[in-house]
């Protein structure tokens, strides 16, 4: 039997430094994570949750002030070991392909599944919308999230840097970019009224 493509539109908040001050051996760590799974272009399931990070547990100033993310929240968020769990129990039986804004969240991933000695959870086929975009409308840098579905007229869901709500926002965005995709493999063929105002063309001989 077959197995079903699933899309997982993932994104995550990390730790950050003080900024203007070294930190020995900081490295970014996952402290909330959104994820919107996508089957048949209906959504299956909507997850967001606080993660309590392992290496620098305490949350600095700057983290908290820029993520409005506060210190009780990660401390009652679940273990990194959980986030794992939870991704290996949402792949199970799919082909995944797993979609973010960017690159960093994939990699901060990445570094805290080694740093943590788990195995990375995705045997999945990865892709960074960012630079879809990018491709797709010829742009000389990358776009954020935010200034990208505004630049569709649309407006981003809930919060931005927000997990859950950036994911909602990367899902939409991807529909829009997926849309345009068919429309230029398919474009509707014109006709000559399309083409041509037949109003003043029937103006001038009259």
């Amino acid at each position: 039997m077959a197995e079903d493509q699933q899309y997982l539109f993932i994104d995550f908040e990390f730790t950050m430094p003080e900024k203007g001050k070294k930190t020995k051996g900081f490295y970014p760590e996952i402290i909330e994570a959104g994820i919107v799974a996508v089957i048949n272009n209906q959504i299956k399931e909507k997850f967001s949750t606080y993660v309590t990070p392992i290496r620098f547990p305490i949350l600095s100033g700057r983290c908290k002030s820029f993520l409005q993310i506060q210190q009780d929240q990660v401390d009652h968020g679940i273990n990194f070991i959980e986030l794992i769990n939870k991704f290996s129990t949402l792949t199970k039986g799919y082909r995944n392909t797993v979609v973010t804004w960017g690159n960093m969240d994939m990699k901060v991933l990445r570094h805290n599944c080694e740093q943590a000695a788990v195995s990375f959870p995705f045997r999945a086929k990865e892709i960074d919308l960012s630079m879809e975009y990018k491709r797709f409308f010829g742009d000389q840098n990358q776009t954020g999230l935010w200034k990208a579905v505004q630049e569709y007229g649309k407006d981003g869901v809930g919060h931005h840097h927000r997990a859950l709500d950036d994911a909602l926002t990367t899902y939409h965005i991807f529909k829009l970019v997926e849309n345009d995709k068919r429309y230029l493999h398919n474009p509707e063929q014109t006709t000559i009224g399309d083409r041509i105002d037949l109003s003043q063309l029937f103006n001038k001989f009259a």
